[in-house]
C-alpha cells in the first residue's frame, strides 16, 4: 500500500513513500509534543515536508504551529541557512519593516 503527500508549494514533486517506510521515518522526526524547538528540530521538519514525508498541514498539526510559523521557518532556512532558524537571532534577520514597534537588533 502506498500514500503520497501533496506539496505546498506549486512545481514541487510528489514523493511517493511506502506506509512502513513513512513511519520509520516519521519516527525520525522530533516528536509531536516537542516544546524546545532548537535549530536542527526545525530543519528536520522542513527537511520532511520538502521531501514528501509530512505535508505542510499534517507538520502544522502534528506540532501544534500555525501556518505563519511555520512558513518562516522555510523562509529563513532559504534565505539564511540553519542559523536563520536560531530563536535567539530571529529578529536579525527580519526586515526592519517586518520588526515589532520599538523593536531593536542588539549589535
Amino acid at each position: 500500500m502506498t500514500a503520497h503527500s501533496s506539496s505546498a508549494y506549486p512545481g514541487e514533486q510528489v514523493k511517493i513513500v511506502r506506509i512502513s517506510d513513512r513511519q520509520k521515518e516519521l519516527d525520525k522526526l522530533p516528536p509531536p509534543e516537542t516544546k524546545r524547538w532548537v535549530m536542527r528540530r526545525k530543519a528536520q521538519v522542513v527537511a520532511a515536508v520538502r521531501s514528501g514525508i509530512l505535508t505542510f498541514e499534517e507538520a502544522c498539526q502534528r506540532y501544534r504551529l500555525s501556518e505563519e510559523e511555520f512558513k518562516s521557518w522555510m523562509v529563513l532556512l532559504d534565505r539564511h541557512g540553519l542559523r536563520g532558524l536560531r530563536a535567539t537571532r530571529v529578529q536579525e534577520y527580519r526586515p526592519a519593516d517586518e520588526r515589532a514597534p520599538g523593536e531593536t537588533v542588539a549589535e
